[in-house]
């Protein structure tokens, strides 16, 4: 959380922002936003500051120079350690100069204390947390909330600026948390209320998309075009800690596939916030109305109508079928995609499909209907006998949004590197192995996903 007009990597002053409306920029360059991905890639460990510090010192303490390989292990482990220290540094610092409580006072608080029942409390008489405890706190549940507000919005980028904004509005707001209730509920509802204000700032709605002159995009109907959509990073995922009951899960695989995202984007923003905190976070109906400061009554409402257009959106065969692990056919499949797409092979790559696969490219204009359609388009760039022939391709497997996915990367004529290029996410059909929807986004994401932007 940096100030509101210097990027938090480099501190260099953010761009003007030139009579555009909406939310401003938190980092001055895809560089630098990616950058604090890669930084974020670790969560911090339980516990509180000092734990941290003093685990980091044990592990300095274990450096040896030899052999090589432990002293790269622990060198490797130390550096994890540091990076999350740092983080928390940095949530210290940034909401100490917000901060307007002087520091003989602020410096006098007693550190929270986490109960067995993971409410986070505070001690008799304090009432404000210190800047490390209150970063150490708002650090564990990172994560917990940078999904909530994915889901919100169905964007990577923006998900990640919002919890940025909900640590902000926590910090502003901590003389009104005292441990009387779970931290992560808490900080539930400050997201909700900073992703609804976000989305009353934007006020966008899911489109058609447009057929575009010249181009062959099938005899099927066009999907909806959510330009805003991204996929999610599995790596980034909180681990559950409730397996044994996944209907319950705050981070259930099936509301986090880019067919929910896209479908719950069609809901007004209140009543997707109630969908999400109901049906997803399982919250009664008294606690989603009190985080939207609304009657029970109203809740009950938006969930009867969210419900009906929720499954409206949804593929045919959703609300039949539950989300697990990608079968060995499947992952056999991307095998199969990855080396068709390297060899050039189009009769390979056509029958891993199925005949109504679906390709859509946001926020690109371009989208495709049945297998015919596809295999053209991508003949056009993937031909070597084509004017418009790109060039040669490689693929690394990616995991996006609990499905399969695959960083492509192209190395064009007279060069010898493969840039980054595309990364496909791919839907398979029920009770099938083959493709039956192929999302690709565009490259800037792949250090989000551990995938170099050049071989």
């Amino acid at each position: 959380m940096g100030g509101t007009d210097s990027c938090p990597v480099c501190g260099r002053p953010l761009p003007a922002r030139a009579g555009r409306t909406g939310r401003s920029s938190v980092y001055c360059s895809a560089a630098c936003r990616q950058k604090a991905y890669r930084e974020r890639r670790e969560p911090v460990a339980g516990g509180g500051v000092r734990e941290l510090i003093e685990d980091i010192g044990r592990r300095a303490g274990q450096l040896v120079p030899q052999p090589p390989a432990v002293l790269y292990d622990t060198v490797t482990e130390l550096s994890a350690s540091v990076a999350r220290l740092r983080r928390v540094a940095r949530t210290a610092r940034d909401t100490a100069e917000d901060s307007v409580t002087p520091a003989s006072v602020t410096e006098a608080q007693a550190a929270v204390t986490e109960v067995p029942d993971g409410v986070t409390e505070a001690p008799a008489g304090v009432t404000e947390l210190t800047e490390t405890d209150f970063a150490a706190l708002t650090e564990r549940h990172r994560r917990e909330i940078q999904v909530h507000c994915y889901r919100m919005t169905g964007s990577y980028d923006e998900a990640e600026d919002l919890v940025q904004e909900t640590f902000l509005r926590a910090w502003r707001a901590r003389d009104g948390f005292q441990g009387r209730a779970s931290a992560r509920t808490w900080l539930y509802r400050i997201a909700t209320n900073a992703c609804l204000d976000f989305q009353r700032r934007t006020a966008r709605r899911p489109r058609r998309y447009e057929p575009i002159p010249g181009m062959n995009h099938g005899e099927g109907e066009p999907p909806a075009r959510i330009t805003w959509l991204q996929p999610y990073p599995d790596d980034e995922l909180p681990v559950v800690e409730a397996p044994e009951q996944p209907e319950t899960a705050a981070l259930s695989r099936e509301t986090l596939e880019l067919v929910f995202l896209a479908a719950i984007q069609h809901l007004p923003p209140r009543r997707r916030a109630v969908l999400i905190l109901r049906d997803v976070l399982g919250l009664t109906a008294a606690e989603t109305a009190e985080a939207l400061g609304t009657s029970v009554a109203s809740v009950n409402s938006a969930l009867q109508r969210a419900r009906p257009v929720l499954r409206d959106h949804l593929p045919r065969e959703r609300a039949d079928w539950r989300a697990g692990e990608p079968t060995e056919g499947q992952r056999a499949v991307l095998e199969r995609y990855m080396a068709a797409v390297g060899r050039l092979d189009f009769d390979a790559m056509a029958a891993l499909l199925t005949e109504d696969v679906t390709l859509t490219m946001p926020p690109n204009p371009f989208w495709f209907v049945g297998r015919d359609a596809l295999v053209d388009f991508v003949r056009v760039s993937l031909d070597p006998a084509s004017p418009m022939f790109l060039g040669h391709w490689r693929s690394l497997p990616a995991r996006a949004n609990g499905q399969l996915a695959v960083g492509h990367y192209v190395r064009r004529p007279g060069t010898s590197v493969h840039r980054a290029q595309v990364l496909d996410v791919l839907r398979f059909a029920a009770g099938e192995d083959r493709i039956a929807e192929i999302t690709s986004f565009e490259p800037h994401l792949f250090p989000a996903f551990g995938l170099p932007l050049r071989l």
